[in-house]
């Protein structure tokens, strides 16, 4: 008896339930930006085919809609060409899935895999230098609870080089003081690391936390109502500090600093203390060690070093020179 095959809902639901959620057990954080690439998908659906979700046929989502998609995300959004790529890559994943659910699809699967992704230039990371991170920690009101928090968080940041997605979610437990502190830290991929914290950085996150945390379940950095910050949040904080920050060290209004910035910071601060490439990968878990080439490219003043200790070509400046007039003439021929 031939199976019967599954409709879009279906399939969708399955997609996330069987196959991301029990078979390969992503992230919490991959679920919600694969939840999102198909609320967007969906909509864009809706509103082009004028069919609701429940009943949009699986033949509709083929390759020529998924580009038509993707770059509606480009011109009404202005996502950028990276984002546009992460979109389609939970796109690809989604039909990899229907391919062993649905083979008389085959055809339209596989021209939807073969879409490629976007080519763009790679452009040279921001980082703070330490005097504008200074200015940084400097500007939270440290004679309020959310200034402290602020400062607490951004110092963290700053020394462990945590993302924002595992600095959100870091809870009480996940912080050991006394000998040997540090910040257990379950990153991307469901990867597990551990990052020593120096005692300055310790001694003002143990203040805060006996201020705002008393159970080990709670978030270390929370929101006013107690619960997680969101990526908005977050954002909106950085902006507030750096808007104050700006004064005390006008160099930051040359950079587009954001959260991620931090984590660049602390990778800087690493290369520059002669720390190997393979301990920085381990540091910021990283899942191979090419991910931390990108800080050996921007840092133009470890090249000016290692510049400093080659030995110069053995030449000398020339001098123009003009033809004489005769030769002028007969070259001009």
């Amino acid at each position: 008896m031939t199976p019967a095959i599954p409709t879009f809902p279906t399939l969708l639901q399955r997609f996330f339930t069987q196959r991301l959620m029990q078979q390969k057990r992503v992230s919490a954080h991959t679920i919600s930006s694969y939840r999102d690439t198909f609320r967007m998908l969906l909509l864009f659906a809706q509103k082009r085919l004028r069919t609701s979700p429940d009943k949009l046929p699986f033949e509709k989502l083929d390759a020529p809609f998924v580009a038509a998609f993707l770059n509606e995300l480009e011109k009404t959004r202005g996502v950028t060409v990276r984002t546009r790529n992460l979109r389609l890559t939970a796109i690809r994943s989604f039909f990899r899935f229907a391919a062993y659910e649905m083979p008389t699809h085959s055809a339209q699967i596989q021209r939807v895999l073969a879409m490629p992704a976007k080519r763009f230039d790679r452009k040279l990371i921001d980082f703070l230098t330490r005097p504008e991170a200074d200015a940084l920690l400097a500007a939270p009101d440290m004679a309020s609870r959310i200034g402290r928090r602020d400062h607490a968080l951004l110092l963290t940041t700053l020394q462990t080089g945590m993302r924002l997605s595992e600095a959100t979610s870091l809870r009480r437990r996940d912080i050991t003081f006394d000998t040997g502190a540090h910040v257990e830290i379950f990153g991307k991929g469901r990867k597990h690391r551990v990052v020593p914290l120096c005692k300055p950085v310790a001694d003002v996150l143990r203040a805060w936390l006996d201020e705002a945390a008393t159970a080990d379940d709670d978030i270390a950095f929370p929101s006013m109502r107690g619960g997680r910050l969101s990526a908005d949040a977050v954002a909106l904080l950085l902006e507030k500090h750096l808007a104050i920050a700006v004064a005390a060290c006008p160099s930051l209004q040359q950079k587009h600093i954001t959260f991620h910035c931090l984590r660049h910071t602390t990778a800087m601060d690493l290369l520059h203390a002669g720390v190997e490439q393979t301990v920085i990968a381990l540091w910021l878990g990283h899942e191979s060690i090419e991910t931390t080439q990108i800080y050996l490219d921007a840092d133009l003043e470890l090249k000016e070093k290692i510049l400093a200790r080659t030995i110069p070509f053995d030449t000398k400046p020339g001098k123009f020179r003009p033809d004489d007039q005769l030769m002028a003439f007969l070259n001009q021929l």
